[in-house]
């Protein structure tokens, strides 16, 4: 494995955590639910919900936080953080891989910062990225139209979901670097036309990543922190941890007769070193509250706007070209991958999931979001999330009591 090491701006934002009156001032004030018309005897329904989950052994631990109307009204973490090499709780400031939540987060949102900025449009064509790419091609050998951004943002470019590590190693090696990874994407066979399926693929989000490194002058982790995370000061979320953080990083899976800790669990993420555009990213519920409220709040957060409103309002609806797909720009709203929305939340929410076990949901509506983050590939990734990721859900929509 190729070893890493930390992006820089980790040991000034180290620094910082050092006072915990400075990582206090970073969460959304707290609330009791009566005040922002929830109702507290439902919301500790999760204390049932979570004990159910925990007895049938489905994942080690979690965290649960709440928020609503600009506050958070439930924070608490359950269980363990780790079973191997031995049982330790959980803490509900620890950091979690949050493994495909980093293609919404991190990379959509960058994607978006640079069209704002005049640098990329969501129609440009990827081969305008990727020189070489291939575009499908029906049986007669035609080509069909070109993949373009917002095809990538929507999963439905016709790209496979994923390359097998032994398919990646045979042709690139060990480590890869993006650019082999990216080129290697560009000539394999598409599996459909663009724009006439959806399929989630994380090789979308790679190409994303790439885009994003292309049109930034600047690679994917230091665009992230410098434009998105130091602004709202989201002193836990990034890619790579430093081994100072290992200790407050929740483990995933055992390879090799220990945990992954502070290592992201995505292969292919991990062949690329820690940093691509969909998955490695960490971070904790309090920051992913700050990132929520930023989106509620059409772009800003305490004084500092990070997307404008048109930004926020076509990154969470449904992409009219592909109404099918159910898909935003980089946000799930209504497909077969947004089991976290649970039956209660209407149209118009949006979120994401992580297959470390990791679920954003936010509802702009009843001015709410759940964050619930578990790593139920700890230790051999057989762990089950989809259903309590429902019924979490269902629980805190069915607290909101007042509008």
């Amino acid at each position: 494995m190729k070893k890493t090491r930390p992006s820089p701006g980790w040991g000034i934002l180290l620094l910082l955590l050092l006072f915990n009156r400075v990582v206090d001032a970073q969460r959304l004030p707290k609330a009791q639910p009566s005040e922002v018309g929830m109702s507290a005897d439902q919301l500790h329904r999760l204390d049932e919900v979570m004990a159910d989950a925990l007895g049938r052994q489905d994942f080690p631990g979690a965290v649960i936080l709440v928020g609503r109307k600009g506050k958070v009204v439930f924070r608490k973490a359950y269980g363990s953080s780790q079973w191997i090499p031995e049982e330790q709780p959980m803490r509900v400031d620890m950091l979690f891989d949050l493994a495909s939540i980093t293609k919404p987060v991190a990379t959509a949102t960058a994607v978006m910062l640079l069209v704002e900025q005049g640098k990329l449009r969501l129609w440009d064509r990827i081969s305008d990225f990727v020189p070489g790419f291939v575009p499908f091609r029906d049986e007669a050998g035609r080509p069909g139209e070109a993949i373009r951004i917002w095809h990538l943002l929507t999963h439905t470019s016709g790209l496979p979901p994923f390359l097998h590590n032994e398919e990646i190693e045979q042709f690139l090696g060990i480590p890869c670097s993006l650019a082999d990874m990216v080129g290697y994407i560009a000539r394999i066979d598409k599996l459909f036309p663009a724009s006439a399926e959806f399929l989630y693929s994380d090789l979308d989000f790679i190409l994303l990543g790439h885009i994003v490194e292309k049109a930034a002058g600047q690679d994917l982790a230091g665009f992230c922190r410098s434009r998105i995370f130091e602004p709202l000061r989201m002193q836990n979320t990034g890619f790579i941890p430093p081994p100072s953080l290992h200790p407050r990083c929740v483990p995933t899976e055992v390879l090799d007769g220990e945990p992954l800790r502070g290592i992201v669990h995505d292969p292919r993420a991990r062949l690329l070193g820690g940093v691509a555009g969909h998955a490695g990213l960490f971070s904790t519920a309090d920051d992913l509250a700050v990132f929520a409220q930023m989106l509620l709040n059409k772009g800003t957060f305490d004084g500092v706007r990070i997307l404008s409103p048109l930004s926020v309002e076509r990154m969470t609806e449904v992409y009219p070209r592909v109404s099918f797909a159910g898909r935003g720009l980089g946000w799930d709203l209504d497909s077969d991958y947004s089991t976290n929305r649970g039956d209660l939340f209407g149209s118009g929410s949006y979120g994401h999931t992580g297959y470390t076990g990791t679920s954003l949901w936010i509802d702009p509506r009843t001015r709410s979001f759940v964050i619930f983050l578990t790593n139920r590939v700890h230790p051999d990734d057989t762990g089950e999330v989809a259903t309590w990721r429902s019924r979490v859900a269902n629980v805190v929509a069915a607290a909101i009591r007042e509008q």
